[in-house]
């Protein structure tokens, strides 16, 4: 319900037009900066402001235009330099036509383009900042660079803060450290029906009383795995089955290549790789244990939320965001990044927790997921961000510690 606390004073001065906030970001698929794209756009919406989106589009953009959020579709994912000055001129004249008040970049390609564009135009740019970037040359940090010139920069964690302040000049009074939320209500233990998690069992032949290790997260090496397979290699159990889920998004060589290692090391019986899922809730109740062994610091690290939300223990990498979000020996346990031997034997102490221990993880972690990680604190904080950003004179914006003229 739209309220007068809601209404904020445009650039132009008109008290009576709701603030325009535009989100861009390469697509609309799937993964965490999609999934928080969308949860601001509705909060936005229910705020009574005006969330607009531009990507090149995906399957989440039916959920954007459920909440009654705009869509712009634009090829925002290349990094091709002509079709990215063709993304300014696009995103200048979207800017202008629809009354944009600020811009919000979340990902680094759009970013390029929507910086100039919103100078151009004269609104607010900020910034959300994912991930800590690979940056092994001078272009390739100067690519990323774009992402800590906002007018504010939201970091996804405190890890995340630490690593922009190191790497790139940046003011830390623009940094907002903003934790991820979930959607508690979906992503609640109660609400999973025993039809539900019967039905995905079902679908994925697991045998009665295995344990059951699931890796959620896209098929792509970072993530691990790999890790996770050589760790089941040396756990020796046949008895325990292993989920791989999530998507290949094409990366059809990276998908054999797991299968092969499976078969070198034997356990192709052990490891199945399932794919995607759209019932994540009823997967994590099938769980005994959830690993994130992610090989590069995770910006945040969702599933981690997510599993412990579900009452399920969560063995992790012990770097970036995963320090802030697991708490060891209360709700999961942390391992050295790729250190397969350490991550067999937390694997091996967690399914031979007895039903007691089991119980406490449980309640210590869905405590620590919804203390700390609500999806409403984060629409709040992110909306507070615009707050402060259109109370300001637009003639005092910066971008990268150069003025903008008004």
């Amino acid at each position: 319900m739209k309220t007068e606390t809601d209404r904020i004073t445009s650039p132009a001065g008109d008290a009576t037009k709701p603030p325009t906030i535009l989100q861009v970001l390469p697509s609309l698929e799937t993964g965490g900066v999609e999934r928080g794209t969308i949860d601001i756009a509705g909060a936005l919406k229910d705020a009574g402001w005006r969330p607009l989106v531009a990507s090149s589009g995906g399957t989440m953009v039916h959920e954007l235009e459920r909440i009654g959020a705009d869509h712009f579709e634009m090829s925002l994912h290349s990094k091709n330099p002509y079709v990215m000055r063709r993304n300014i001129a696009r995103l200048r004249t979207l800017i202008e036509s629809e009354g944009v008040d600020i811009v919000h970049a979340r990902s680094r390609a759009p970013a390029h383009s929507a910086i100039v564009a919103a100078r151009h135009a004269n609104v607010r740019f900020m910034t959300t900042f994912h991930a800590t970037y690979n940056f092994a040359t001078p272009p390739k940090r100067w690519y990323n660079s774009v992402m800590a010139k906002g007018e504010r920069v939201i970091a996804i964690s405190n890890a995340l803060k630490d690593h922009i302040l190191e790497n790139y000049t940046v003011n830390p009074n623009r940094i907002r450290v903003i934790h991820r939320g979930i959607d508690l209500e979906r992503f609640d233990p109660a609400r999973v029906s025993a039809e539900r998690v019967i039905h995905l069992s079902r679908e994925w032949r697991l045998p009665d009383g295995v344990p059951v290790v699931l890796l959620p997260g896209r098929l792509t090496g970072w993530k691990g795995q790999s890790v996770l397979i050589e760790a089941l290699a040396q756990l020796g159990h046949k008895q325990i089955r292993c989920l791989l889920v999530g998507s290949d998004q094409g990366r059809d060589g990276y998908r054999r290549s797991l299968e092969e290692l499976a078969r070198r090391l034997d356990v192709e019986g052990v490891v199945h790789i399932v794919g995607e899922c759209r019932d994540m809730p009823a997967a994590y109740m099938l769980a005994d244990v959830v690993v994130s062994a992610s090989t590069d610091p995770e910006g945040f690290g969702r599933v981690m939320v997510e599993a412990q939300a579900m009452g399920r223990p969560i063995i992790a990498s012990d770097h970036g965001a995963s320090r802030e979000i697991v708490r060891h020996g209360n709700t999961g346990w942390l391992f050295p990044p790729g250190d397969v031997r350490m991550l067999s034997e937390r694997i091996a102490h967690a399914i031979r927790l007895d039903e007691e221990h089991r119980h406490r993880i449980a309640g210590e972690a869905i405590l620590n997921a919804r203390d700390n990680f609500d999806r409403l604190s984060m629409c709040t904080a992110t909306l507070n961000v615009y707050r402060e950003l259109l109370s300001e004179s637009v003639a005092t914006a910066h971008y990268g510690g150069r003025p903008v003229a008004a």
